[in-house]
């Protein structure tokens, strides 16, 4: 027989225990932590829907030609009353002269200047910092100047989630298609992992179980970020103005998710392998400080995962549990596939759908690498 008969415990049957156990938890991985998103039905704005003035954040280091092609698309959000305040981060390029520019045609767009201290150094957080400072409204949208909405709805769409018990507001902060004659794989696995990431916390979020946003596309009340003491328990490292300010601050009654197309940003993907992992050794610097909570379920999903795979492995060593890989695999593939599909719908990202298995297996064997590379890399500059 070609199957574990299970009539004596030998080790197909220990194989095949291993493979189930495998299957279940990669199973229960996807139900907790991709169904809630997959799933979440949208309430979108009412149409008497009162808003609160809101200020919009940039920091702008040496960005004068993102903000040229970006701040735009900002300044003319449908919005009743807002204001956009750009901290020129010690740029010495042209920043300066196009933030002025644009503010002489937008009443509503302020500059906040920072000047090069020879003395001191500071990173992004200090920057947003006196940027939140220099607002005058209570709800903060978040944004990078490498980032521009897809529509000018943004505003009103986040906006409409904040309440007098929502104090975050999380949403998807994509990375652009490859234009023409660009490299489309490389593309495509950065923009799947970024999106496999906001699936993940979105979820989480959904479930009342906040652990992180991104700041290319997040909002929260000054009177929180003051309340917290800013980034004062995490400003001794560049990174972590976003992640680590909502694991903070985030509880199970004050955040809320925004999943519309209308409220996604996009901002273009690295194009190289090597800037993709600088980027990422510096994002998962902050992963250490995460509560244990958060950093209790991040593990499950990547746990499940390769023990999932290392179970099929596991399956090659008897004739009796060969066969059982492809049933097994395929199995899997269908449910992930239908989660996905629901999830890619839901955050405009459908051409990620095909391919995305291989893409999962790929990042199990390109994370290693990038956490290996974390252990020796030290940031001395701010970048998106």
């Amino acid at each position: 027989m070609l199957f574990p008969q299970f009539t004596e415990f030998g080790l197909p049957e220990l194989l095949s225990v291993f493979a189930a156990l495998g299957f279940i938890m990669i199973i229960v991985g996807y139900f907790i932590n991709l169904f809630p998103l997959a799933f979440y039905k949208n309430i979108p704005p009412a149409s008497n829907a009162i808003y609160q003035p809101v200020s919009i954040v940039i920091c702008a280091k040496n960005e004068d030609e993102n903000l040229t092609e970006f701040l735009p698309k900002v300044m003319s959000q449908d919005y009743p009353e807002f204001e956009v305040v750009v901290v020129n981060d010690c740029s010495f390029d042209n920043t300066e002269n196009v933030i002025d520019e644009f503010a002489s045609i937008f009443p509503n767009l302020k500059k906040v200047t920072i000047k090069e201290d020879g003395y001191y150094k500071h990173g992004k957080k200090f920057a947003l910092l006196v940027g939140i400072k220099g607002t005058k409204y209570n709800q903060l949208l978040l944004t990078d100047a490498d980032c521009y909405p897809s529509s000018n709805q943004w505003l009103k769409q986040m906006a409409s989630k904040f309440s007098n018990q929502k104090e975050i507001v999380l949403a998807y902060g994509a990375y652009e298609k490859p234009a023409d004659g660009e490299k489309t794989f490389i593309n495509k696995l950065i923009r799947f992992d970024a999106f496999m990431i906001a699936v993940n916390y979105l979820s989480a979020a959904i479930k009342n179980k906040a652990y992180m946003g991104v700041g290319r596309n997040l909002a929260y009340t000054k009177d929180l970020f003051f309340k917290h003491k800013g980034f004062s328990s995490h400003y001794h490292i560049n990174s972590g103005d976003d992640d680590l300010f909502v694991n903070e601050a985030a509880n199970n009654l004050n955040t809320d998710v925004c999943i519309s197309h209308e409220a996604i940003t996009y901002s273009k993907s690295k194009k190289t392998f090597r800037d993709w992992r600088l980027q990422k050794a510096r994002h998962l610097t902050t992963s250490p400080l995460y509560t244990a909570g958060s950093k209790s379920r991040i593990m499950f999903y990547w746990f499940s995962q390769y023990f999932f795979y290392l179970s099929l492995i596991g399956l090659f060593l008897s004739i009796n549990t060969m066969l059982l890989i492809p049933i097994v695999l395929i199995l899997k593939m269908v449910v992930q596939l239908i989660i996905l599909n629901k999830a890619c719908k839901k955050l405009n990202e459908p051409d990620l759908l095909i391919g995305s298995v291989i893409y999962e297996m790929l990042l199990l064997f390109i994370y290693p690498v990038f956490h290996l590379y974390k252990l020796f890399f030290k940031p001395n500059k701010w970048t998106n």
